[in-house]
């Protein structure tokens, strides 16, 4: 599938909605499980995803248009949400990520970029020169992936439930 602007704003629309019904209300034992050391539970990602929104997809964005290879993007902590969250509800999280990507996708469709807009450069620390077509599509593949994420490590607090049904079940294995 070739990357069209408002292909991708249709998922990254919907995104917060998906987390949202997923999560919304369930008591920790869902929503702060992981799959153990270095990994996210739910309650991360939500926390990761808005951290992505307040210093990833929109200053990159920025980044490429006003400065293209000049100014190297900033390197982005994965980590950062772990104090950013602290205190707060997985509802107050779903709250906060529904806003940011709110108001980050107005800000996007204001910009009315055009197809060469998408083929300008940034600098990425590590993976070299990327276009704004390439992060624009990442920022999909990433919430596509968290969302995914999300579902397997949830389904994984009923693996040895299932019994052994659960090698039916890739996500179980996965």
């Amino acid at each position: 599938m070739e990357f069209t602007l408002a292909a991708a704003i249709e998922i990254l629309e919907r995104s917060p909605h998906v987390f949202n019904s997923l999560l919304k209300n369930l008591p920790e034992d869902w929503t702060h499980s992981n799959e153990g050391p270095d990994t996210f539970s739910p309650f991360e990602v939500i926390g990761h995803l808005i951290h992505g929104e307040k210093t990833d997809w929109r200053a990159r964005t920025m980044i490429i248009l006003e400065h293209g290879i000049s100014k190297p993007f900033t390197p982005y902590d994965r980590f950062a949400q772990t104090l950013e969250s602290e205190g707060k509800s997985v509802n107050d999280l779903l709250s906060e990520f529904r806003n940011l990507r709110s108001d980050n996708l107005r800000w996007l469709k204001s910009l009315n970029l055009s197809e060469a807009d998408l083929q300008k450069k940034g600098n990425h620390p590590l993976l070299g020169q990327v276009t704004l077509k390439q992060l624009l599509s990442t920022w999909v593949v990433h919430d596509l992936t968290h969302i995914a994420q999300v579902t397997r490590v949830m389904a994984k607090q009923y693996k040895e439930e299932t019994g052994p049904w659960a090698e039916f079940f890739r996500i179980l294995n996965f």
